[in-house]
């Protein structure tokens, strides 16, 4: 959580606490009787505080340092997210839910693997955020297509990936994570990509190949 929302999260509770007192305070009858009002304006500001609450950005999650997690393989077999810290990772976090966002770059890319000894690339379906998609069967497409196109593909049916690095609300989105070596989040895309967000891409993977 950056520090300006921890901020307005900590004035609102301070008004809250406030309202608390003002309505149990037996001490004076006028603090009761003005109560209604204080209340009202109090609702009032903190309203207006979390109006200008800026939304979470996926520039938040460059630069982030990443822990080990735990996901389901192709069998739905529990494993550790693989390589890290060993090498760089590109990583594909897709909702199954939009199979064809970024439909022609992800074509592309199958096509045109990245090739590097540097670089491990796999891909993880966000099951969590399709739920009525059966995740067997999605599980058993996803594994085909992956097999077609010599790849690696992992799952991850409970957020545990969005929950331990905190990457924000991932639902509907495409994403493209690229973790270097030391954990640290170097690139982050998601949702429909412009050619700069494709530029910037392979300027990183150019970098690290």
């Amino acid at each position: 959580m950056n520090l300006y929302l921890q901020q307005r999260i900590f004035l609102a509770y301070n008004m809250l606490d406030i309202l608390n007192r003002c309505k149990y305070s037996n001490n004076m009858m006028q603090t009761l009787k003005i109560q209604p009002k204080m209340k009202k304006s109090f609702l009032i500001i903190i309203a207006a505080l979390f109006s200008v609450i800026p939304a979470f950005s996926q520039n938040d999650n460059v630069g982030k340092t990443v822990g080990p997690v735990e996901i389901r393989d192709k069998d739905n077999n529990p494993v550790m997210l693989p390589k890290l810290g060993e090498k760089h990772l590109l990583i594909f976090y897709v909702d199954p839910d939009k199979p064809n966002q970024n439909k022609e770059f992800r074509e592309h890319l199958e096509k045109n693997h990245i090739q590097s000894d540097n670089i491990y690339g796999f891909g993880i379906v966000n099951l969590k955020d399709a739920p009525m998609l059966p995740n067997g069967i999605v599980r058993n497409m996803a594994a085909k297509k992956a097999a077609e196109n010599n790849a690696e593909i992992f799952f991850d049916p409970t957020h545990a990936v969005k929950t331990a690095w905190n990457l924000g609300d991932c639902n509907n989105k495409f994403i493209i994570m690229f973790v270097t070596k030391d954990k640290k989040i170097e690139f982050f895309r998601w949702g429909n990509y412009s050619e700069q967000d494709i530029a910037d891409f392979y300027e990183v993977i150019d970098k690290y190949r």
